[in-house]
């Protein structure tokens, strides 16, 4: 149940529809609650002596709101329009995943709002409206704001342009998905070391447990699964994770106890969906900003120097990671792992981070040394010899691709040296990496 609540959370944070209903709504609201002001009579006397006040009759009135109305559902459907295209230039040249980026992005659902809450105020105070003949009534008060709110909508439109500007550029959306990387880390990481999963001969007399739902694990709700399996002795070992594609009727999970009732519970702990959504993770960010250093990468746009950008972006991300511990998924009860949930390791987080990139930039010597020099700048605040291990051998394989890949002699010098600096960084540190480049000078 707290998964799917969660997925619906998700869901309705990410909608974008919401902040624009819901000040179309708040437009409808005030409209009502202005004009019931105006019929009352209950203006205080400076304010009704103020020339800002709106004083003339219903037919202009009417004209007025007209007006309003039509211009704001107009240039809400110009707004709606340059999104629409902002979205399909996004998909084009960064990935169909980083729409998310755009319909979630608060300035565009405000800016859609305020057209929209405007048009809905000013139909309704319009409808108020009597001309002498029909009762002579006509809201001095609401029409003011109605002009008002009509000048924000210029403020709105000269601050949407601007806004989806700068947000269509490519170096912009790296930094938001970067953001979340960050947020990620923040989430996910830990200060001190966690427990490590039990070796696979510990599960050699389960029972396999069995979904028959298909779809994206999106949502998990693990306190609530541990604490199930703490009351009834039974110890489980997830084989899918947040954001793994599950497929009807293959095993989902290893039980160890009295496996009555697991399926139902894991059935009510998880909840899925059709498309891929954000994971709990820094997955799902990772595998965002590769796919913008990959389409960058592709003969039709030919962009290295943003392949660049992200490989800068995904060094931070590691050298942030540098003094934190990755999650194990693994949970324990008196010193006994009771769940166990398949999680990332360095080893693979490095794979998902550069391989693709590695692979698709095999031909672009600049691309590769700037990742040789990233990789030596992370050795550089990394202290684990298992990470360092790692890291040495994405270096080594950015080397053999330049050695089968670049056939120019001094590109592949280049990018030895490049190599021969990480070497030296990741075996004698800083003053080693600089004594072996001043030797190299020296040459």
């Amino acid at each position: 149940m707290k998964a799917r609540l969660q997925k619906a959370l998700v869901a309705l944070r990410e909608a974008f529809w919401l902040l624009p209903g819901a000040m179309t709504i708040g437009g409808v609201l005030l409209a009502v609650a202005l004009v019931q002001v105006d019929e009352v009579g209950s203006l205080s006397a400076w304010l009704k002596g103020s020339s800002w006040i709106y004083y003339g009759g219903a037919k202009g009135a009417r004209t007025l709101l007209g007006a309003v109305a039509s211009s704001t559902i107009g240039v809400a459907g110009t707004v709606f329009s340059i999104t629409i295209a902002a979205l399909s230039l996004a998909a084009n040249q960064m990935g169909p995943r980083l729409l998310r980026n755009f319909t979630r992005d608060r300035g565009n659902q405000f800016t859609l709002g305020t057209f929209l809450g405007t048009f809905a105020y000013a139909l309704t105070v319009l409808r108020a409206v009597r001309s002498p003949e029909e009762g002579g009534f006509v809201p001095h008060l609401s029409l003011s704001i109605g002009i008002m709110l009509a000048l924000l909508c210029v403020g709105a439109l000269v601050y949407f342009v601007d806004h989806m500007a700068g947000r269509i550029n490519v170096d912009t959306v790296i930094g938001l998905v970067s953001e979340d990387i960050r947020a990620a880390l923040e989430a996910s990481t830990m200060r001190l070391p966690q427990p490590e999963p039990p070796p696979a001969v510990f599960w050699r007399e389960a029972t396999t447990l069995i979904d028959p739902r298909w779809g994206y694990l999106q949502q998990f709700d693990n306190q609530g699964l541990a604490r199930w399996c703490v009351r009834n002795g039974v110890a489980l070992r997830l084989l899918v994770r947040p954001g793994d594609y599950l497929f009807p009727g293959a095993p989902i999970a290893l039980a160890i106890g009295n496996a009555e009732g697991a399926e139902a519970v894991i059935r009510k702990a998880t909840a899925l969906g059709r498309v891929r959504d954000e994971s709990p993770d820094m997955e799902f960010a990772v595998r965002q900003l590769v796919e913008v250093a990959v389409r960058a990468l592709s003969p039709s746009i030919n962009d290295p120097h943003t392949a660049m950008s992200v490989v800068n972006r995904l060094g931070d991300a590691l050298c942030r990671l540098a003094p934190l511990h990755l999650p194990t998924g693994v949970s324990q009860c008196d010193g006994k792992p009771v769940l166990v949930i398949p999680s990332i390791d360095y080893d693979q987080l490095l794979d998902l981070m550069f391989d693709m990139i590695r692979q698709n930039g095999s031909h672009s010597p600049s691309l590769l040394a700037h990742m040789l020099s990233v990789l030596t700048i992370v050795s550089s605040c990394e202290h684990r010899d298992n990470r360092v291990a790692a890291l040495r051998r994405h270096a080594d394989l950015v080397l053999a691709t330049a050695s089968n890949a670049i056939a120019m002699a001094e590109d592949l010098d280049a990018i030895r040296k490049r190599h021969g600096a990480f070497e030296a960084m990741a075996e004698h540190g800083v003053t080693g990496c600089l004594e072996r480049l001043e030797t190299r000078k020296s040459k």
